[in-house]
């Protein structure tokens, strides 16, 4: 249905039936100071700027804590704008469930169609999936995807994936005749030179992260390059946000491109419902999970959409599928796509640009207090790991007291070491405030 707004003689006909001249009199008997323009609300704001002012509002009620969240690690709070939630709760998209029937299910599947045309554009691959249950699983699968090329040999993983990765990981494979080798960055980042020492036989595949979970950006070129001249596939992990400012990693070098689609307009929910994204190049399409969309014409010659490549399933394959994934999270891969059409190329890049912008203010803010290092330079997305000279545990206790969560504890990177993440969700006084409270450690 179409949205008709009321026009002028619409509002005077309203106005004259309730016997008032603006809208303002329909409010005349709720006293002035307790009106929401009396808290300073200015006209023509952003969306994001109300928010932010509303929130305040549900601050001053003393049984909610309005946290603020430094907290990253592979769930980012990020800015949602309300268009999302207003496309993605239509009755016809969230009760539509995978699409068996294609002739009954044109609408979601060109949605799905849609969503796997923007991950290859913005991954640098040629062909995605209908998406996967999340960024772990995504990685595990793709992983499999080498197995299922090379048969056996060596999975290196660097150190510097994200550790409930690396777990999902190393479960999935735990009945496979491959062997696992964990790889130790150096200074934050995967270092060429110790694949090779660490590596000494066949090597099938290399996962990488970039940005990794220490916030760091790898240079994927170099990882990509060594790897293939092993023969072998280079899998990345991505944050999907960061490709609207970094090199897609398909166009470094990268076979497969996986990721947590998490930040592409999906709630922080408790660890769920989520989205697994993946790109491979076209010579791996055929060992790709999941389901594909395709596009195809019928007999009249109208376009219409399809899933195709289905020898590849279970329902046709048994056990000979190439994964016994057999759904996706269609509504969550809608909102990934309704929000990358929403924010198109140049609103990506400029939440990219925010999210660095941000962080770097606050880390180098953090730092001049002389409280606090920055355990790795090297460069960084969102992320970055702060070691602080005061014991973590009480740095944690002294934020909680101002409503504030620092981030996230990591012990991999030392035991005073806070992993911080900075979106576009803050603002100066929410970082200098942060700063502040650093200053007085």
């Amino acid at each position: 249905m179409d949205y008709t707004p009321h026009g002028r003689e619409d509002i005077r006909q309203m106005f004259e039936s309730l016997k008032i001249s603006s809208v303002k009199d329909l409010y005349s008997n709720i006293p002035e100071k307790i009106r929401i323009r009396s808290y300073g609300i200015a006209e023509g704001i952003s969306e994001p700027e109300l928010r932010g002012v509303l929130e305040k509002f549900a601050g001053m009620n003393s049984s909610v804590k309005n946290l603020k969240s430094y907290i990253g690690g592979g769930a980012y709070e990020h800015f949602i704008p309300a268009v999302i939630d207003d496309i993605c709760s239509k009755p016809e998209f969230y009760t539509a469930y995978t699409p068996y029937q294609a002739e009954a299910s044109q609408g979601i599947l060109q949605s799905i169609y849609e969503y796997q045309s923007m991950i290859c554009e913005l991954t640098g691959t040629d062909v995605s999936n209908a998406s996967l249950y999340d960024g772990a699983t995504a990685a595990a699968e793709a992983v499999l995807i080498s197995i299922d090329k090379y048969d056996e040999g060596t999975v290196a993983i660097s150190s510097a994936v994200n550790p409930m990765y690396r777990k999902v990981i190393e479960t999935y494979l735990k009945s496979s005749h491959c062997n696992i080798e964990i790889v130790e960055h150096t200074e934050g980042i995967t270092d060429v030179s110790r694949i090779e020492r660490q590596i000494s036989g066949k090597l099938i595949s290399f996962i990488s992260q970039s940005p990794n979970f220490f916030g760091c950006v790898e240079d994927v070129k170099a990882l990509s390059d060594y790897v293939h001249d092993k023969k072998a596939l280079s899998i990345v992990i991505a944050n999907p946000l960061s490709l609207g400012i970094l090199e897609a990693p398909g166009r470094n070098g990268a076979d497969i491109v996986v990721g947590e689609g998490q930040p592409l307009g999906i709630p922080l929910c408790f660890g769920g419902p989520y989205l697994g994204f993946m790109g491979v190049k076209k010579e791996l399409m055929r060992r790709l999970p999941g389901r594909i969309i395709g596009r195809t014409l019928d007999k009249d010659g109208k376009k219409g959409f399809v899933m195709t490549l289905q020898a590849r399933e279970q329902h046709i394959r048994r056990e000979k599928a190439t994964s016994n994934i057999c759904s996706n999270q269609a509504l969550m891969a809608l909102r990934a796509a309704v929000y990358m059409v929403y924010m198109g190329k140049e609103g990506m890049k400029e939440v990219g640009a925010l999210n660095i912008c941000n962080s770097h203010y606050l880390a180098e803010g953090v730092e001049k207090t002389g409280k606090a290092v920055l355990k790795f330079k090297k460069p960084f997305f969102n992320e970055f790991v702060i070691e602080f000279k005061k014991d973590a545990e009480e740095v944690f206790k002294i934020f909680e007291k101002e409503n504030i969560l620092p981030g996230a504890q990591v012990k991999e990177a030392g035991r005073n070491s806070i992993l911080c993440c900075v979106t576009e969700t803050k603002n100066k006084n929410d970082m200098d405030e942060y700063i502040e409270i650093v200053r007085k450690l």
